[in-house]
């Protein structure tokens, strides 16, 4: 006669056992992206109940905008975090990237596509350049890009006066090319009462693709090591200069994506556009359960993050609040987010 055996025990922390079946609770529990879920439902339901119109498909259409806007960003700075850097040209670069499209495309009288090619190279090039500045120098990545922030900013101003006469640039529309350049970057399309941009699709592929990157890769494997204990993954062979350049890189594409929809959308480009947008970003990630300290978080709860953005700045609209206490809203979000991130990791530390 063949003994059945018992399933597996798990061992508690209390002294007793558990079942096996447990193992799904405690995974959960191990996500870092828990907190800005449970705090993007709240939001939700929030919004719903006090908005009126926050549910109708025009409203979710706008929400979901405003989320992508800020989400295409939130995706690449969340990367870096979890690789242990910051970055905080990352606004900025998206302004570099329309007017370097834009102030190209009209001075050469070139093909709207001439300029976004040219543009995509300058952005990675500065993400390059951080990348190189950062692992050469080993000053901390706040320092290099507030030095990148400066330099920008003040390139940004300074070349469009020089060659605009004005803050802003002239307008491209009537270029050869722009038309199909604005169906990729700036198109929109109406679905059941909803507008959707076509940023929308951007931002989910960009989260798709940072998943796989993050969770199938051995460039994944990479980040987590590098952010976790950049020494001890050198030590094991880790290249840690190429993988922390390529993070900046991947702002630096990211920027550009999020540049040329500026640029496609308005025409015109403002010198001191999305300044300031860099700590948005940086929220974003960080409620969607990125560490200051490098090594945890995910692409899905970035994305979290930027919906949780979106949901908020336009459901005070719709609430018909005062907009100015939105920098309120977006701060307690922040300090709740990451005392519930803080909660979220010690449970996982003591699970393990």
């Amino acid at each position: 006669m063949t003994a059945v055996t018992a399933p597996p025990a798990e061992r508690d922390p209390a002294g007793g056992e558990r079942p096996a079946q447990a193992a799904p609770l405690r995974r959960l529990l191990t996500r870092p992206e828990l907190g800005s879920v449970v705090g993007a439902v709240a939001v939700f339901l929030f919004f719903a109940l006090t908005a009126d119109g926050f549910l109708r498909a025009a409203s979710l259409g706008t929400v979901l905008y405003a989320a992508s806007t800020i989400g295409i960003m939130a995706v690449p700075v969340a990367l870096l975090m979890i690789g242990g850097e910051f970055d905080l040209s990352a606004g900025v670069l998206v302004t570099t990237s329309a007017l370097v499209s834009s102030m190209f495309s009209y001075q050469m009288t070139a093909n709207a596509w001439v300029g976004v090619a040219v543009s995509l190279l300058v952005t990675l090039a500065v993400g390059l350049f951080n990348g190189f500045m950062l692992t050469r120098t080993r000053l901390p990545s706040f320092i290099i890009t507030l030095g990148t922030f400066l330099m920008l900013t003040g390139l940004n101003l300074g070349l469009t006066k020089l060659i605009s006469g004005t803050v802003s640039t002239k307008t491209i529309a009537d270029m050869e090319g722009f038309a199909s350049a604005r169906a990729v970057f700036a198109s929109e399309a109406t679905i059941g009462g909803a507008t959707l941009k076509v940023t929308v699709l951007w931002w989910l592929a960009l989260v798709a693709a940072a998943t796989w990157i993050l969770l199938r890769t051995r460039f994944g494997n990479r980040v987590f090591a590098v952010g976790g204990n950049a020494e001890a993954a050198r030590a094991v062979g880790v290249p840690v200069r190429r993988t922390k350049t390529l993070l900046y890189m991947g702002v630096g594409f990211c920027a550009w994506v999020s540049g040329q929809h500026l640029l496609f959308s308005y025409e015109v480009v403002q010198s001191g556009e999305s300044v300031g947008n860099e700590l948005i970003y940086i929220i974003a990630a960080v409620i969607g359960g990125c560490l200051i300290t490098g090594g945890y978080g995910s692409a899905v709860g970035a994305a979290v993050g930027a919906c949780i953005f979106g949901m908020t700045s336009k459901g005070i609209v719709y609430a018909e609040w005062n907009p100015d206490w939105f920098k309120f809203f977006l701060g307690a979000m922040l300090l709740l987010a990451t005392l519930l991130n803080a909660w979220v990791r010690k449970r996982a530390e003591a699970t393990a």
